[in-house]
């Protein structure tokens, strides 16, 4: 190369990565975490003029420094979790469903009005199963109306999702007026207070043991449903190509329909283990953007459950400890939702160098 040509040459160059080995993507993700959690450090000591090392002590105070917050920690990540593996299969098929956020509320709404209506007439148990059905069937149709769209008009399923998203918190809100309890507060209050008919019970003794246990069945179930079933077979091919699903003889639009049933089915469930099993109240806020950062999990994770309960569990730890730590220096909640966003953006970017390598002028090798 002459000495004008190598002047030319650009200092920075970014190249699409061919592939990178298991090894070397997580590597780069711990480095993320841990270079995160010196960044949210720095920050805290920012605020605080604390330790950082006592501020992560708190932390860990925060999130398992007692049995209560143990507990919460632990109902938090099962939540989380269960979002996510419901969003799995849809995004194996390349169809972006950000409409989890709503499909929780209609899921939650679902179950609220079976605990108003039927919470006095049947056993718990009967209550409790037929609050799974109605949850699971009102996220189901509110995950099947943009696939249908999509597979005969092929709309834009990230506008349509999103934008049934408010939807659902309108209806929630209608909903709200109708179950108002007090009058006047706007609010449904606590569902079934005295009697707790529709709630989750303690199973062996463990305060959320029924969320656990629909959660770890649930994840589970579909990682064998994607792995060893013909659907989920299906499922992958139509991901990869959809041209190609059609020359195998796949029935595409029939694909995108029932992934899309099964998606928005889990993510109601989830409106059912919120509300029953932990809340017991219905809210516009249910859901609490936990749909969006389900997003995160699931995609980080490769759409790999384990890895999604490894994800999910760093989250939600870094988020309690941080709700922990601004009370305990007298911050407002703002500053947890700083520390989460440190977190996320990490999390987020290291995915950049995963996909992209670095290279510099005079380095062919570059940084991998």
């Amino acid at each position: 190369m002459s000495k004008e040509g190598a002047n030319k040459e650009v200092f920075l160059r970014m190249s699409k990565r061919d592939s990178i080995s298991r090894t070397k993507a997580w590597t780069i993700r711990l480095i993320a975490i841990a270079l995160s959690l010196i960044v949210c450090a720095l920050v805290i000591v920012f605020i605080t003029n604390d330790n950082p090392i006592q501020v992560y002590l708190g932390i860990i105070d925060g999130a398992i420094g007692k049995k209560r917050r143990m507990w919460v920690t632990i109902r938090e990540i099962m939540t989380l979790l269960i979002i996510a593996v419901g969003l799995t299969p849809a995004f194996k098929m390349r169809f972006w469903n950000i409409g989890a956020e709503g499909q929780i509320l209609m899921g939650g709404a679902a179950t609220a009005a079976v605990m108003i209506y039927f919470g006095n007439s049947m056993p718990n148990w009967l209550l409790l199963l037929i609050i799974f059905a109605a949850s699971s069937i009102a996220g189901m149709l509110w995950g099947v109306l943009p696939a249908v769209f999509k597979a005969y008009y092929n709309t834009n399923e990230t506008l349509f999702t999103l934008m049934l998203n408010y939807v659902a918190m309108q209806i929630v809100t209608f909903c709200i007026v109708f179950w108002e309890n007090p009058t006047g507060s706007n609010t449904v209050g606590i569902i079934n207070g005295a009697t707790r008919k529709g709630w989750f019970q303690e199973i062996f003794g463990m305060q959320y043991g029924l969320n656990i246990i629909v959660v770890l069945i649930m994840t589970v179930g579909v990682y064998l449903y994607m792995r060893h079933s013909k659907q989920g077979y299906e499922i992958a091919v139509v991901g990869e190509s959809q041209n190609t699903a059609k020359y195998a003889g796949i029935n595409v639009k029939k694909v995108i329909i029932r992934t899309m049933m099964i998606s928005g089915g889990i993510c109601g469930l989830a409106g059912s283990i919120i509300v029953s099993g932990a809340s017991h109240t219905i809210s516009t806020s249910t859901a609490d953007g936990r749909g969006f950062t389900a997003i995160i999990v699931a995609w980080m994770s490769k759409f790999n459950p384990i890895a999604m309960l490894a994800v999910s569990a760093f989250l939600v730890f870094m988020q309690q400890g941080s709700i922990q730590i601004a009370s305990q220096y007298g911050l407002n909640e703002n500053a947890s939702d700083i520390i989460t966003g440190v977190l996320l953006f990490f999390l987020i970017g290291c995915e950049f160098f995963i996909n992209y390598k670095v290279e510099f002028r005079g380095n062919k090798k570059g940084v991998q």
